[in-house]
């Protein structure tokens, strides 16, 4: 191998070390202006800046990255170089991935063209993006998973909130219908025995959809019915203020429930 084929190795060595280190003044002093990246990440421009972004990208989402150069072999102006990386994957959002806390590895292969003592084009090939694309559909996975759970509890109160049976009233028919707009709606309605000979009767929706929803609105409920039952001498105005009070000190701030 010449002495310029070793310089060039060299010269590729250099730039992974400072990298690893955090030192991006490296880029500036080994790539060419007209640097030319030719395999890059998501929204990366193929330029020197864009190599900058990129390795800013790792550093602001990996902790404790670690570069080992296991091979190198040099032919002309060309540097080949087998690495393997790795850190922790705990600082930031990579490529569409949260933090998942996790010891992160990678292998890659890198060739790298060389002329007048600067690196001027560059292509690479390895399992990082590969790696990371499968944690992030094993993430979304879990969270769809996770969300279809809060569906099916938000389901079962709002169902178990809803009255069983229609009260009998002489020259009345009542057939209730229900159906959220989405899977869980914050939608309720309710009857209630007064004194005779009245019946309560109350229709509502709580802002929002799913868990919060579903909750507020079987709070609502319990609440009016039990107002109501309790206080039987009061209007209809006057339970529904009741319960707004009560109601007012409890549920979210960017929440409310409208009720008939």
């Amino acid at each position: 191998m010449s002495a310029e084929e070793e310089k060039n190795k060299a010269l590729v060595r250099h730039l992974y070390e400072e990298q690893a280190k955090g030192n991006l003044d490296v880029i500036d002093e080994v790539l060419a202006t007209d640097y030319v990246d030719h395999d890059r990440l998501a929204g990366q421009e193929p330029d020197r800046e864009g190599y900058k972004w990129a390795i800013a990208q790792y550093n602001a989402a990996f902790s404790g990255l670690h570069l080992v150069i296991e091979d190198q072999l040099a032919a002309g102006e060309k540097v080949v170089t087998r690495f393997a990386l790795s850190g922790t994957h705990d600082r930031g959002e990579f490529m569409g991935l949260a933090p998942t806390g996790r010891k992160w590895m990678a292998t890659g292969i890198a060739i790298h063209r060389i002329a007048g003592s600067k690196i001027v084009e560059e292509w690479a090939e390895g399992t990082s993006v590969l790696d990371l694309a499968e944690q992030r559909l094993e993430q979304e996975r879990i969270e769809r998973e996770r969300i279809e759970q809060e569906l099916q509890v938000a389901r079962r109160i709002q169902q178990a909130s809803l009255p069983k049976e229609v009260p009998e009233l002489e020259g009345w028919e009542i057939t209730p219908h229900y159906r959220p707009a989405r899977e869980v709606g914050g939608d309720f309605y309710d009857f209630f025995d007064l004194e005779e000979p009245r019946v309560g009767v109350v229709v509502g929706d709580a802002t929002g959809k799913g868990m919060p929803a579903a909750l507020v609105a079987e709070a609502t409920s319990n609440m009016l019915r039990a107002v109501a039952q309790a206080l039987s001498s009061l209007s209809p105005g006057e339970v529904l203020a009741r319960v707004n009070e009560t109601l007012l000190a409890r549920i979210p701030s960017n929440m409310f429930v409208t009720c008939f």
